[in-house]
């Protein structure tokens, strides 16, 4: 859905957020604008760090765009654009990597989970092997599954996909309920059959847009349109464990309509992207922690 659109509609459903007890994080963050991206990324929305092209980041468009996945570089220019042959973005939201079929490889996992009236049985996921930048700009996937997924209590509109880092089990995180809800199928993952989520838990928020994990799954971020929530965890701790404790709120200056965050490989830095505004594309922003 086109930008205007989106804000109206986010508008609509709240003007008041609804904010768990948080606590301020007493760090703080050198915010560093990366770069503009190119306007073909107009609605971007979900961002992750590539693991086979380190130093880029994948990201997507959302709704009624082509079926395309964007790498960029560390200045946010666009370096390969990878078309997904017979695709559809119905609402492509969020975009993750995770294990796939074969266990030496890693996948990305194109998450068509948006649904802002609430009107789609199904969501669909779309799984490719992580691409290796040549010299080529363009390819074309033609190799990739299709996980169909449904939710065990209706239909509802998400924009986040986690992939679990120990486990390689796979979560959605709902957006418009006053208290959203976590979901998760176990890794893993049917491609034959319709995958009926598992209702985990519900967390205090409203309106999640984005998610991450860091590389070494001890750090997840969730992020709402003004806020940046963190939570720490060890091996032992589940994510279920973990969103049950109260979270760090981190630095985050708002953006236009920003539906993407990522982390750094090294977990020290997270980055976030907006759609663009009024024919202008929107800046690649990197928040470092002072030490």
């Amino acid at each position: 859905m086109h930008a205007v659109i989106r804000v109206l509609l986010s508008i609509a459903i709240g003007l008041i957020v609804w904010n768990c007890s948080s606590k301020k994080s007493k760090s703080t963050a050198i915010v560093t604008s990366l770069g503009k991206v190119d306007q073909r990324l107009e609605e971007a929305s979900g961002l992750v760090g590539s693991l086979a092209n380190p130093g880029f980041l994948w990201t997507i468009n959302d709704s009624g765009n082509p079926p395309e996945v964007f790498l960029i570089d560390h200045q946010a220019k666009t370096t390969l654009v990878c078309t997904l042959l017979h695709a559809r973005n119905r609402d492509w939201e969020d975009i993750a990597i995770g294990a796939g079929p074969n266990a030496k490889k890693k996948y990305i996992y194109v998450a068509d989970i948006g649904d802002n009236w609430a009107q789609n049985e199904l969501k669909f996921i779309y799984r490719f092997e992580e691409p290796i930048l040549k010299s080529q700009n363009k390819i074309t996937i033609t190799q990739y599954d299709t996980l169909i997924l449904r939710m065990p209590d209706g239909k509802r509109d998400a924009e986040t996909i986690l992939i679990d880092p120990f486990t390689n089990d796979l979560f959605l995180i709902s957006k418009r309920e006053d208290a959203v809800a976590l979901y998760t199928t176990p890794y893993p993952y049917s491609t034959n059959d319709t995958i009926v989520l598992r209702k985990v838990m519900v967390l205090p928020f409203t309106r999640i847009v984005a998610g991450s994990i860091s590389l070494d799954g001890t750090q997840i971020l969730l992020k709402t349109y003004e806020r940046v929530y963190c939570w720490k965890r060890t091996r032992q701790e589940s994510l279920a464990e973990t969103f049950k404790k109260k979270p760090i709120e981190l630095p985050y200056d708002r953006e236009q309509q920003g539906e993407a965050i990522a982390w750094s490989a090294n977990g020290e830095e997270f980055y976030t992207l907006s759609e663009g505004t009024m024919g202008n594309s929107a800046d690649l922003l990197m928040y470092k922690f002072k030490k």
